[in-house]
């Protein structure tokens, strides 16, 4: 059973790193995972339970950034490589999707994801840019021309 829970509370920020390296996204430091998830607007952890007394393992997480009005971006959204192809992914855009009522939502996919995200309802830009810290490694990606 996958339970889904918000904010950082219990987050194991050295899994999250981890999580982000294995399934090809960009990684930092734990600490800096720990910044960028506590200064988000909303934050989801999908954990699969047993269905008895406590959770169990990391599904998957994600974030939104927003102004909390009109406008909000989703990142680091991640399903470990195990539990991908089993809704994870889904109850984690839906969630962070509920705490965004009115906000129009922006998101970067990874080459290869941007099926997953068009079944969800979001749609190819035609006028998005981008100024990445890393161009050349953006490039090399495909994220950017």
């Amino acid at each position: 059973m996958l339970t889904a829970e918000y904010g950082c509370e219990g987050a194991d920020w050295n899994e999250v790193a981890a999580t982000l390296e294995r399934v090809g996204m960009a990684h930092y430091a734990p600490k800096a995972h720990r910044r960028a998830f506590e200064a988000s607007h909303s934050v989801v952890f999908v954990r699969e339970t047993d269905g008895g007394e406590g959770t169990g393992g990391l599904a998957g997480f994600g974030r939104a950034i927003s102004d909390g009005v009109y406008q909000a971006a989703l990142y680091d959204i991640a399903v470990v490589p195990e539990m991908q192809g089993r809704g994870v992914g889904r109850l984690i855009v839906e969630r962070l999707l509920d705490r965004l009522p009115g906000c129009n939502v922006i998101l970067y996919a990874a080459p290869g994801k941007e099926g997953f995200y068009r079944r969800l309802g979001f749609r190819r830009m035609n006028t998005g840019m981008a100024l990445f810290t890393r161009p050349r490694t953006m490039a090399e990606k495909g994220f950017t021309d």
